[in-house]
């Protein structure tokens, strides 16, 4: 019985605060997902990432032309060349297909290695601007994954974006 009352003690005494400064407190929700997503540092990462690799693409894309010329090739003349002529080419295109096949594996560690940067990145300059917009606006709390509802009042989301899309825009100017 001691044990029990102790605990609904500790509860209450625990609660009491909470309940009492709970009007006070301003509460904000944030969607991290949409603020990645619309913020115009994400294009601009996305941009980047297309631009650095574009070249790496395309040249895995003519390695894949030369492949199926040279599978062509093979189909068509399989009557005209020799056996050994015939051999030389299979074995040419099994070594073109490895060799496409390493030169896309490394593209795709490189592209999510390049990728999972600029995200951290984009992730840790949103973190910062929630932070900053937090403090500026007098939030005492800033919730964002793992809600289930949050009310158009305590959503920030559209006022962290704008004010990423200023950021943006001041960079960029400045550049």
């Amino acid at each position: 019985m001691n044990t029990r009352f102790f605990t609904v003690l500790l509860f209450v005494l625990i609660s009491a605060p909470m309940h009492l400064s709970a009007a006070e407190l301003r509460i904000g929700y944030v969607n991290p997902g949409r603020v990645a997503e619309e913020a115009p540092q994400a294009d601009a990462a996305r941009a980047r990432l297309e631009t650095e690799f574009a070249p790496r693409d395309l040249a895995i894309t003519e390695m894949q032309e030369d492949l199926r010329q040279m599978e062509d090739a093979l189909a068509e003349s399989r009557m005209v060349w020799d056996e050994a002529r015939q051999q030389e080419v299979q074995r040419d295109i099994v070594v073109k297909r490895r060799e496409i096949q390493r030169t896309q594996e490394a593209f795709r560690d490189d592209f999510n290695l390049r990728r999972n940067e600029a995200l951290g990145a984009l992730q840790r300059q949103i973190l910062r601007v929630v932070e900053e917009f937090a403090e500026q606006e007098g939030f005492d709390l800033v919730v964002s994954d793992g809600v289930v509802f949050a009310s158009n009042s305590i959503n920030i989301t559209d006022r962290i974006i704008e004010r990423l899309r200023r950021q943006y825009e001041q960079e960029n100017n400045a550049q």
